[in-house]
């Protein structure tokens, strides 16, 4: 399906006009410098304070800004939905969301642990949808939590909505976030001897204006075949000679390099935990980086390195989003946690938590 270009935000444009960043900007407006790129972006319409406060700091009313921003975004050029990153072959089933405001196409993935009916078809530029999909009733995660569909299934069944969890490294589900394409993102970097790794790395990565919800702690380590019986984590590093390696900005990625004293390289990565065990187990990896959950299930050796916490990111201008407040009330429920806790490797203790970057 074709789109032209969005038209660029008012906001934007005379803040350009003026040779001000956006970190100068947002900081005459009283704002996070998150909340004016979302604004900037067609990802956020302010709230009146905060139209206030940007029609102060630019020189003119609300009425003339906004008015004007309404007429550019209603421009016969902007049509319909875009797809949030290009499907593998091009068409196929696709599933819709909202948003930040605006209507995303996904494509379908293999999502663990639970599948949704496709929305629609895409045949070229041809789109059928096949059943009216609330977008707006739908939140969408990238991280690569292993329990996610256990988190998707009980996010259904709690409040109604539907939940897709796209498999991706922290790196790259930080960058989905960014773009605005989805709601929250999963990150487990941070470690018992550097436990802020999660919100520096997202401070750097987006800047402030984002919260953390603590998902869980759990164990990463090296999973190894059941038959193997190297004794240590040190052994392995020395004698393994072909790993499974996960992609550039993984926290696996940046254990194993940290095992091993050096930036690891591969023509061939996999993109998940269970791609790891499952090339251990089939045989072409002697070994590789993964959590605990699916090492185990896997039946496979287990011997744990790091102590990692797992943290869910969205924007503080998505809090009051019914979507992101189910989502909290059930990462904060008894059940939820109960259940979290009961996973090999995984501890629910400050499960939970939320915080501010």
């Amino acid at each position: 399906m074709s789109r032209a270009k969005t038209p660029e935000h008012p906001v934007a444009a005379l803040r350009k006009a003026r040779g001000w960043s956006q970190e100068e900007f947002s900081k005459m407006a009283g704002m996070p410098r998150s909340s004016l790129s979302a604004i900037e972006a067609w990802r956020l319409t302010p709230s009146v304070s905060a139209a206030l406060a940007v029609a102060r700091a630019l020189g003119c009313s609300v009425e003339e800004l906004f008015q004007a921003a309404a007429s550019a975004r209603q421009s016969p050029q902007d049509e319909g939905a875009q797809w949030a990153w290009q499907a593998c072959s091009g068409a196929g089933r696709y599933w819709e969301a909202e948003v930040g405001g605006r209507k995303w196409l996904f494509p379908v993935e293999m999502l663990p642990g639970v599948s949704w009916a496709h929305d629609g078809i895409c045949r070229g530029e041809v789109m059928e949808e096949n059943r009216k999909a609330d977008a707006a009733k739908t939140l969408v995660l990238a991280g690569c939590d292993p329990a996610a569909g256990l988190l998707a299934a009980e996010y259904a069944a709690a409040s109604g909505f539907r939940m897709l969890t796209f498999t991706r490294g922290g790196g790259a589900a930080l960058e989905l976030l960014r773009r605005g394409v989805v709601h929250v993102a999963a990150l487990h970097r941070s470690t018992v001897e550097r436990p802020l790794r999660n919100a520096e790395t997202v401070l750097e990565k987006l800047g402030s204006g984002y919260r953390l919800l603590r998902g869980a702690e759990w164990q990463e380590g090296i999973a190894l075949p059941r038959a193997d019986s190297t004794a240590s984590v040190s052994a392995c590093a020395q004698q393994v000679k072909q790993w499974a390696i996960r992609e550039p900005g993984s926290a696996a990625r940046e254990c194993l390099d940290e095992l091993l004293g050096q930036v690891t390289t591969s023509e061939h990565v996999v993109l998940s935990h269970q791609a790891v065990v499952e090339a251990v187990r089939s045989g072409w990896a002697e070994a590789g980086v993964c959590v605990q959950l699916c090492a185990e299930d896997a039946g496979l050796r287990f011997l744990p390195v790091r102590r990692e916490s797992l943290d869910l990111c969205f924007a503080v201008e998505m809090e009051g989003d019914p979507r992101i407040q189910s989502l909290i009330q059930l990462v904060r429920s008894r059940e939820h946690r109960r259940l979290i806790g009961e996973l090999p490797g995984y501890d629910a203790r400050n499960t939970g938590e939320l915080v501010t970057v």
